[in-house]
């Protein structure tokens, strides 16, 4: 049933056209064998100029996940899953995708031009931006040039922090010299080449706890601060803002990023910024303010939002809100916002995301990263669409509406009971598939296979199979990195003391059989996986859970890795070596089993981008066949 309160048809996922209420239908690709195909299945843009739209109401959205979502602790993706989730983002309609920042590493940068060479000649009436991050020298921007030069729609985003008190501790520039080295970096980027440049005041949006933190606040409350002394502070931080974001758009930048760096500002205090902003930055015109906003007070969404209101026309989000810290603003909460309020609320703006493939997105995200959604997470958590409340299953039952502000087949969710599918051991493929489908995964060929083969051995010993299991089940076979060993059987058992026996077949067809003793079953079985694998690692965590109640439910196990030989990464704005983590996950009804998976699909992921296998094809794609 399609929502009225968002007042836009409810569609299950298929090849066919849909309807909006705003916009006529038209082409967006999609992957077909590796290679991208026109359909008719998304929304008509305005044509993409780098430094204005043509339609006042369109905004743009700029997806950082791949780039600043991966900079969340164990998030570590390689450039397959990387490649995997560009696809998928292209299918969601995203304006921009930042796909890395090529300098951090060689791994980064091949992982961004490997994506810009796949946007490179798409047969497409939308092609997605490809950016790449730099800070403002020249061997960032040089390096993120010959990154994404191969795009079709290339650009090159570069920062500085404005701040008087990042100027004076971080960088330790006087003004003046923060304000050349912007614009003689912005005016170098366009030299090489490059038409679009955005370019971010690092720290702009965190204006108001730099002004206190400037005007020498004691800690020792407000009452003891300088006002007078917090006022001056304050204008001149705006002044100054002004004034090098005006000196940029001089040399040549189409955008202009306002972020609220820590998350410190409120939804008012974020539209003026950007209201002020638009009224008092000379040439604003000629460009496109945009918003970046961190999720430190769990304002990312609102102030992003306010943001737009106030006439920002490019959003940065993240797919379910990852990033540093506290995260982003999330990419289907802002634009669902948009869908459902635009009209009534925000002036009439509006998007070109295709909804629907928010929630394939979203689970692609959650199995590469390894960062599990809480299941009362807006628009894409488990309750999103669950009503335990006996008032609220009443009214659903008696009219959706009532409790639903959203379809959960605007996302490209099915509801579990409308199919009457139930799987069982004496299920086929078909059905299999189908149900699937209803959950969100389009799964062929040998990903189907695999899975049919778990969901099989699950089914003979499980009576009755939840979706959740199936999600369980998907996920530890299908959202896996690529294969350099691959557990074969474990066996474990107790004389006075553990014992494990592990047998891994490496990707060579080789079969390792080694044996260990430890604390426990697990313990010992990880340690008998080191004796073969012999690449020193530290656990770092640590963790198993039910799939559903139950003695006979699936357990699923998450570690998280770090090699003492690390793979080591620059952080884009501290500029320190980072150590990569690697996440890890596997399920099966036995917990030594899923343990053991789970920790060998952590170690294929850690051999996997310290290596950067050649074997791999790039034109292979897990589970991205959705239309």
């Amino acid at each position: 049933m399609a929502s009225s309160i968002c007042k836009h048809a409810a569609i299950a996922p298929s090849p066919t056209t849909f309807r909006c209420n705003r916009i006529p239908i038209h082409r967006v690709y999609l992957i077909r064998n590796g290679r991208p195909a026109a359909v008719r299945c998304s929304l008509l843009r305005p044509e993409y100029i780098p430094n204005h739209i043509p339609d006042p109401k369109y905004v743009r959205i700029f997806d950082t996940t791949l780039r600043d979502g991966e900079q969340s602790p164990g998030a570590t993706m390689t450039t397959k899953e990387k490649l995997d989730i560009a696809r998928q983002l292209a299918r969601l309609g995203v304006d921009i995708i930042e796909a890395g920042f090529p300098a951090s590493s060689d791994a980064d940068f091949e992982a961004v031009e490997l994506i810009a060479r796949e946007f490179a000649n798409v047969d497409s009436d939308h092609v997605p931006v490809i950016c790449g991050l730099a800070r403002c020298n020249k061997r960032d921007i040089e390096r993120s040039w010959a990154a994404v030069k191969h795009a079709r729609k290339p650009r090159i985003h570069t920062f500085i922090a404005t701040s008087e008190i990042h100027m004076q501790f971080k960088l330790k520039m006087t003004p003046e010299q923060v304000v050349e080295k912007a614009r003689t970096m912005v005016a170098y980027a366009r030299s090489l080449g490059c038409e679009d440049v955005e370019f971010s005041p690092e720290d702009a949006g965190s204006f108001n706890l730099n002004w206190i933190l400037v005007a020498g606040w004691d800690g020792l409350g407000v009452d003891h601060l300088d006002v007078h002394k917090v006022a001056i502070v304050a204008l001149s931080d705006r002044e100054f803002l002004y004034q090098i974001l005006g000196e940029v758009i001089k040399a040549g930048a189409t955008t202009l990023n306002i972020p609220d760096t820590v998350g410190y500002t409120l939804p008012s205090e974020f539209g003026q910024l950007i209201a002020d902003i638009k009224a008092n930055t000379p040439g604003i015109e000629k460009v496109i303010i945009s918003t970046h906003c961190q999720n430190d007070l769990g304002l990312s969404t609102a102030n992003t939002l306010a943001g737009a209101y106030a006439g920002a026309r490019q959003v940065e989000v993240t797919i379910n809100g990852i990033g540093e810290r506290a995260g982003n603003a999330s990419l289907e909460e802002v634009v669902m916002a948009i869908k459902c309020r635009g009209e009534q609320a925000l002036d009439g703006l509006y998007t070109g995301i295709n909804t629907q493939h928010i929630v394939m997105a979203s689970k692609m995200v959650e199995e590469y990263s390894g960062l599990r959604i809480q299941p009362h997470k807006a628009i894409v958590g488990a309750n999103a669409f669950a009503h335990e409340s006996g008032i609220h299953q009443d009214g659903m039952l008696k009219h959706k509406n009532t409790y639903e502000i959203i379809s959960p087949e605007d996302i490209g969710l099915l509801r579990s009971n409308e199919s009457g599918i139930v799987l069982g051991k004496l299920s086929g493929r078909h059905a299999l598939k189908a149900k699937m489908l209803e959950l969100g995964y389009d799964i062929d060929g040998k990903e189907l296979d695999d899975l049919f083969s778990r969901f099989k051995a699950v089914a003979g010993n499980k009576k009755n199979i939840s979706d959740d299991d199936l999600v369980a089940l998907v996920s530890d076979e299908v959202f896996q990195p690529q294969t350099v060993w691959k557990l074969e059987d474990v066996t474990c058992g107790s004389l006075g003391l553990s014992t494990a026996t592990v047998k891994l077949i490496h990707a060579n067809g080789d079969e390792h059989i080694s044996c260990s003793v430890g604390t426990g079953p697990v313990d010992a079985a990880y340690k008998a996986v080191d004796l073969v694998v012999k690449v020193p690692v530290t656990l770092l965590e640590y963790s198993l859970n039910g799939v559903t109640e139950g003695i006979d439910a699936i357990a699923t196990t998450r570690v998280l890795i770090r090699g003492e030989d690390s793979v080591i990464a620059t952080h884009a704005y501290t500029g320190e070596s980072v150590n990569r983590a690697f996440c890890g996950t596997g399920a099966s009804m036995d917990i030594v089993i899923s343990s053991v998976r789970a920790y060998v699909n952590a170690l294929n992921k850690l051999l996997g981008f310290k290596n950067r296998l050649k074997t791999e094809d790039p034109n292979e794609s897990k589970v991205i066949h959705t239309l």
